[in-house]
């Protein structure tokens, strides 16, 4: 007698129709593409249902090989529901986006490309007068530090960081032997998925019955890291560690103590390098990776609970004043 097989639901959230699903949780989701000269991003905008006025934007980024379409979609569902009309993108070579799966050669083209789409609607009547964060989480934290580096002063209001990578665990760090040898070969081995493979699911998710779902997402990129991206990677962490003093904008920086996927120092070193005359770290022991979509319910709402403490006092500080 053979097991009928298990049919993996459209959506993480089951079978509901999706317009469905946004609606019972109070915002209203629409996707559609951005035409770059790099390629076509997929997008995504969640906006409160209610008819509060919008307190601000807020651009969000997702980590190495996910996408904004699985459960990285509930930070932004979160923060729609707190009244800010939230804007994501799969980077390239992830989700739906244009690109060679999760190849990251040039981080900085990569992080350009999604500030083009971030741009064109932080400068659009609607929004130009509120104030506007950018958000980014794990792989994400990296790339949006590029993308504030790459903005004219006062484009943001302020930062917010998930478990930013900055400082790569010496564990997780890429062989200096391997990509010498890659390098050899004059950049025909960069777009190869040829590096150690190291497991990093299993380091950034706490919660078993998350791990699973996350593990379903149809869209995540399950191959060994190209070669390319963790060249590109540790060169851009060193990059933005020796450059902390140029980030002068308010920001909140949150970590795990039991990271094992970034290192918790990428928080401390932020927080300690920036000249920021507002910011914020805050550590949670022996919370893993993956502050919101892999803790316990108890954990997430915790630093969910932070964060919007964090961003609702912003916008009463500073307003549309950036």
């Amino acid at each position: 007698m053979t097991t009928p097989e298990t049919k993996t639901p459209p959506n993480f959230w089951g079978d509901m129709p999706e317009e469905e699903y946004y609606t019972s949780q109070g915002v209203r989701n629409t996707q559609s593409y951005f035409e770059t000269e790099n390629g076509k991003l997929f997008t995504q905008s969640f906006l409160p249902l209610d008819q509060q006025p919008i307190k601000g934007s807020v651009y969000m980024t997702h980590g190495y090989g996910s996408d904004t379409g699985w459960l990285f979609q509930k930070i932004c569902i979160n923060y729609a529901t707190w009244g800010y009309a939230v804007f994501a993108a799969d980077l390239l070579g992830h989700g739906r986006s244009d690109g060679v799966r999760c190849y990251l050669g040039d981080m900085e083209k990569v992080a350009a490309t999604s500030l083009s789409y971030f741009l064109s609607v932080r400068d659009s009547e609607s929004y130009q007068k509120l104030p506007a964060f950018l958000f980014g989480e794990s792989m994400g934290g990296l790339a949006t530090m590029l993308m504030y580096f790459q903005s004219k002063p006062n484009t943001w209001t302020g930062l917010i960081f998930s478990a930013p990578l900055f400082v790569i665990p010496e564990n997780m760090k890429p062989s200096k032997i391997h990509l010498f040898l890659y390098g050899l070969l004059f950049g025909m081995a960069d777009t190869w998925a040829a590096m150690p493979d190291n497991k990093m699911i299993g380091k950034a998710i706490k919660d078993f019955d998350k791990l699973k779902i996350i593990m379903a997402n149809p869209r995540r990129y399950t191959g060994k890291p190209r070669v390319g991206t963790m060249r590109e990677i540790a060169r851009v962490c060193e990059y933005v560690q020796d450059n902390f003093s140029k980030v002068t904008a308010p920001f909140l920086t949150v970590h795990g103590t039991s990271d094992g996927v970034t290192s918790p120092l990428s928080s401390s070193m932020l927080y300690e390098k920036s000249p920021s005359e507002d910011k914020t770290l805050k550590l949670y022991e022996d919370m893993y990776h993956s502050l919101i979509q892999g803790e316990p319910d108890e954990n997430s709402q915790r630093v969910l609970g932070d964060m919007r403490e964090w961003i609702d006092e912003r916008v009463k500080r500073y307003g549309s004043n950036n």
